[in-house]
């Protein structure tokens, strides 16, 4: 399934408290259940203004209709094409 990384602005992220995010998260999560196993939530990253979260998903669509949903933008949708890490460098 194609993977995609989600940049969403959210100023002050990087202060919201534990409960915030998890509450955040919780939502997104209900949501992702309702939309069915098609699309999945695979990790995000929290900065000062943005989070940058990685999904699984059969197309952008899917990530923009998740993000309506819940209520939070996706102002960047980005499809990944190749992944790279040190291990694979060998």
């Amino acid at each position: 399934m194609p993977q995609f990384v989600i940049e969403r602005e959210i100023p002050g992220a990087g202060p919201l408290s534990e409960t915030q995010i998890r509450d955040m998260s919780l939502h997104s999560l209900q949501t992702l259940k309702e939309m069915g196993p098609q699309i999945q939530w695979l990790q995000s990253y929290v900065t000062e203004d943005k989070l940058y979260c990685v999904y699984l998903a059969p197309d952008e669509d899917s990530i923009r209709e998740h993000a309506r949903r819940v209520g939070i933008p996706a102002d960047r949708v980005a499809a990944v094409r190749r992944l790279i890490d040190p291990a694979n460098l060998k």
